[in-house]
């Protein structure tokens, strides 16, 4: 049964930093293209940052310098160190995952791009 399960979320005053965790398993093949998401109140869902199985990067511009995502393929973990986190950084963060084709800049930041979800963990950014 293929599984991501996010973990990590919590309060913090801006400022602060969190560090996101993605546990993924049965998984059959090494998945091509890893996400984070995130989604506040009233409003859709977006990329924020993905990695793909050569370790290439995409951010979002919201987050560029302050979060990094990183993988560490012998425990099947993603991971997004979120620093200097803002109040409008305030959602629940998702991961994702997508097979056949590396990441890319045209559609890392679609949900309909991805067909693996977590279950999310929520992320509160008090200012």
């Amino acid at each position: 049964q293929v599984q991501l399960v996010e973990s990590g979320g919590g309060s913090v005053q801006a400022g602060g930093s969190l560090r996101l965790s993605c546990a993924a398993s049965g998984f059959t093949y090494r998945t091509d293209c890893m996400a984070w998401f995130r989604q506040a109140p009233g409003k859709e869902r977006e990329g924020v940052a993905a990695i793909d199985s050569d370790g290439k990067t995409l951010y979002a511009d919201s987050v560029k310098g302050r979060f990094t995502v990183s993988q560490d393929n012998a425990k099947n973990t993603l991971y997004l160190q979120m620093n200097s986190l803002k109040p409008e950084d305030t959602a629940m963060y998702y991961c994702a995952a997508r097979w056949l084709d590396y990441c890319s800049a045209s559609w890392y930041r679609f949900a309909w791009a991805f067909g693996v979800w977590g279950q999310g963990t929520q992320v509160t950014v008090s200012s």
